[in-house]
């Protein structure tokens, strides 16, 4: 069987060093060789980088708000209705659904939500930021959702939630991870796909 290419390279270097420079030489190729496979092993073996995932109940907590500040106001949140994604690097993108009663924002504002990695919704590019949406009926099988800038309400655009035709229980709000098939913000059994910025 022929020997691999790197191990008669290997050898011809040794052999090369030791007629011109003695046993030190070989000591030191020997070594130096040892040090660069340990480092190519390691790299070679290193895992990946981890993905977007479901963020777990404690996480959400930690990154969601009791009381959300939307404009002038700072309104309640339900921690029940919490949903969100994690990188696992310490990035988020969660929502929550606010409490809007008594408030200036009920009837316009439905939810509060928390972006740490820049995403396209819709119409809607949403950097690194804190936002509210809202949401009205446009026909049977579709929602209108407007995203609002959170700390002064300025519009930023709308997108499309269609309803889909999955069953099981129905959550306030959903969200998917990136990666991991289509990811989707879903509002009861409205869903609407999103895509990170590169």
């Amino acid at each position: 069987m022929d020997k691999p290419f790197f191990s008669v390279e290997i050898g011809v270097q040794i052999r090369a060093l030791t007629a011109s420079h003695g046993n030190l030489s070989i000591m030191r190729i020997i070594i130096f060789y040892s040090l660069f496979f340990g480092f190519a092993v390691s790299a070679w073996t290193q895992a990946p980088e981890p993905a977007w995932r479901v963020a777990r109940t404690k996480e959400l907590a930690a990154v969601i708000p009791d009381r959300a500040p939307v404009e002038k106001e700072r309104i309640e949140t339900d921690a029940q209705t919490a949903a969100g994604v994690t990188d696992g690097k310490g990035r988020f993108i969660a929502g929550v659904v606010l409490i809007t009663a008594g408030y200036a924002a009920h009837g316009k504002y439905s939810h509060y939500l928390i972006v740490q990695a820049s995403l396209r919704i819709g119409e809607a590019t949403l950097p690194a930021g804190d936002y509210v949406f809202g949401y009205r009926r446009a026909d049977d099988e579709t929602l209108e959702i407007t995203f609002y800038q959170a700390a002064t309400g300025k519009p930023l655009g709308t997108a499309q939630a269609k309803r889909g035709s999955t069953t099981g229980p129905i959550r306030s709000l959903t969200i998917t991870p990136p990666g991991a098939g289509r990811a989707v913000l879903q509002i009861g059994r409205f869903a609407c796909p999103y895509v990170l910025e590169k």
